[in-house]
């Protein structure tokens, strides 16, 4: 979860390494620290943010041509200097940073104590460092070797980057479980964990594979071999980001930028994948797995988060519209408890990074059973995308908001598309409903645009609640996984206590917590349920509870009895989450930032869950 940049060529290397990691915080902001090569290795580090490395770095000799540096979410040992990357060798010859964990870290630890190596932090990092330049030193092998012997004894996911003071002229990169890419630009090379740090200066770049390494020069060609030995071609692709989409664009935060770009998001889900007029949907990645997702017995959708939320979502449409049976499974959860997969299932993986390491896990299993593996995810060339049967982009754009937003509605309208696809030619709805669904889904990004429009009505609602230290969120069918969104969201960045629950479920057991002091968000749109929800608003009422309510445009029976209500376009009840999401999103924004809290980086989490 760690951000990772190095870069080795002519340039003076901090100033691109500071902005490196300013792009990365969003993956880690418990520390930050630099190495930079120039005659002598030298490294700052420092607890705290990526500003907190800028201001030490302003009295310090930032020169070099050769550098690399890192943003930390803490796993071994907490967030202070010492434990801030990058680690140091014992002769203070070599440095490293990294991304992952070191499972084994404390069998290798010991045996290097045993020898009377001294550690200074309580990472897993430290630890490999000591052992790369051990197997340097008493083997009397090249830096590249004694990565690459090391690596074999290593369990667990690294992303590494290994510069040396003795060849400043060469970085040893390597990756497994953890992403990496390279950058190639005119005699220079950039070095990062996502493409975020490198696309102002180059387009090209080269995505690692599991147990590669790559030896950087600042003269000559990339190398990449295996860390069995084996000589590797490397593959360039060629990174379509646009350098805009990772800035805020006037907006104060990331994540309202997010919130207010989903109109566009949600239609380039559909580019090209939806033809409104003709009624076709077309997704070209799965295309050579269709006729299995048709005749599957059972889909199962692994995910975590958010995107397990998106999962849910999912369930309900294809089961509704393509009448297959479907399990969503925490990704964390999945490998952990022996589950049944055959041949005949069809695995949905779902992931915006495409890097989380419980959902890859998940996958990985999965794949070992005979199941046939479907990706989600959002970043072209992930570890998810390269490691799934076949599957689709969700083409968001970058999200660099810690709280997802744009993801979760570009994965929803995935999912959607994906359901009516099998539905259709499974012939399990019939032709009217399926035109009606697709001139539906088509018209979402328009009334999306129309459901940002009470931002500043929620803006006036979160005003008065602000200081709630609970709120309980409420929805029925389509609509309960919205809740449970919503309920994370609000988590997430206020942190402020939220459940999201089945709106039948809140008799057996939530109903006790409500009070005159208990805001419930309810979901109250008049597709589906809607009869059955207003019962269960009359029985929050009752008891004095004070109601928040998203309603269809025009409502009048839910306005009467709430105390809030919040309007958004009508539209099909299977279609509802992609509305009924906004203002949930907006809500938690409004009332995160109302108490101070940094809404694109909330305390304890990170965006991509490269870590168990």
């Amino acid at each position: 979860m760690c951000g990772i940049v190095g870069y080795i060529g002519p340039r003076e290397a901090y100033p691109i390494l500071i902005k490196g990691l300013y792009r990365l915080e969003y993956r880690g902001y418990d520390s930050a620290g630099v190495a930079l090569i120039d005659g002598g290795l030298n490294l700052y580090k420092t607890r705290g943010k990526v500003s907190d490395l800028g201001r030490l770095a302003e009295s310090k000799d930032t020169s070099g041509n050769t550098g690399i540096a890192h943003t930390r979410w803490a796993t071994h040992g907490e967030p202070n200097d010492v434990n801030a990357h990058p680690h140091f060798s014992p002769s203070e010859k070599l440095a490293i940073i990294h991304n992952g964990i070191i499972e084994n870290y404390s069998t290798l630890k010991a045996e290097l104590c045993n020898r009377g190596y001294v550690f200074r932090s309580e990472t897993d990092t430290e630890v490999l460092i000591h052992l790369i330049e051990d197997i340097q030193v008493n083997e009397q092998v090249k830096l590249e070797e004694a990565v690459r012997i090391a690596l074999n004894q290593v369990v667990g996911a690294y992303a590494i980057v290994v510069a040396s003071k003795e060849n400043p002229d060469q970085l040893i990169v390597a990756k497994k479980g953890s992403p990496l890419v390279i950058g190639i630009g005119d005699n220079e090379y950039f070095i990062a964990s996502d493409a975020s740090p490198i696309v102002e200066y180059t387009r090209d770049v080269v995505y690692l594979e599991d147990e590669e390494m790559a030896i950087v020069p600042r003269n000559g060609n990339l190398r990449v071999k295996t860390i069995k030995n084996k000589d590797k071609t490397p593959y360039v692709s060629h990174l379509e980001m646009q350098l805009s989409s990772i800035e805020k664009g006037g907006f104060p935060h990331f994540m309202l930028k997010e919130i207010y770009e989903q109109p566009r998001s949600i239609k380039d889900s559909m580019r090209g994948r939806l033809n409104a007029e003709k009624g076709l949907i077309s997704l070209g990645g799965i295309i050579d797995y269709e006729q299995k997702l048709i005749n599957c017995q059972r889909i199962i959708i692994v995910a975590c988060g958010t995107s397990w939320h998106a999962g849910l979502v999912g369930e309900y449409l294809f089961e509704d519209l393509a009448r297959i049976p479907v399990e969503v499974e925490y990704a964390s959860e999945f490998r952990y408890r022996n589950p049944v997969i055959t041949e005949d299932d069809v695995v949905i993986a779902i992931s915006q990074s495409g890097e989380t390491a419980d959902t890859l896990a998940a996958v990985e299993l999965a794949k070992s059973k005979g199941a046939t593996i479907i990706g989600i995810c959002n970043v072209v060339g992930s570890s998810i995308a390269r490691q799934t049967h076949a599957g689709s982009y969700t083409h968001a754009g970058p999200e660099i908001g810690v709280a997802s937003t744009k993801a979760f509605t570009a994965q929803v309208t995935l999912l959607t598309l994906m359901a009516l696809l099998i539905a259709n030619k499974r012939g399990s709805i019939p032709k009217s409903r399926y035109f009606q669904l697709i001139s539906e889904l088509d018209a979402i990004p328009a009334k999306v645009e129309k459901a940002l429009q009470v931002n500043n009505l929620i803006h006036d609602i979160s005003e008065i609640f602000q200081n709630a230290r609970n709120f309980l969120y409420l929805g029925r069918g389509y609509n309960f996984p919205v809740a449970l969104e919503g309920a994370l969201k609000l988590k997430e960045i206020s942190y402020i206590h939220a459940e999201g629950y089945p709106a039948a479920e809140m008799k057996h057991g939530p109903i006790a917590l409500i009070d005159k002091e208990m805001p419930v968000v309810v979901i109250a749109t008049k597709r589906g349920n809607y009869d059955k929800v207003i019962s269960n608003i009359q029985e929050v009422k009752a008891r004095k509870g004070i109601i928040i309510a998203i309603v269809t445009e025009g409502d009048t029976s839910v306005r009467a009895m709430a105390d809030y209500v919040i309007e958004v376009p009508e539209t099909d009840e299977a279609l509802v989450p992609l509305l009924a999401t906004i203002p949930l999103q907006l809500l938690s924004y409004h009332i995160a930032v109302m108490r101070g809290c940094n809404v694109d980086q909330p305390r304890n989490l990170a965006k991509s869950v490269t870590v168990e």
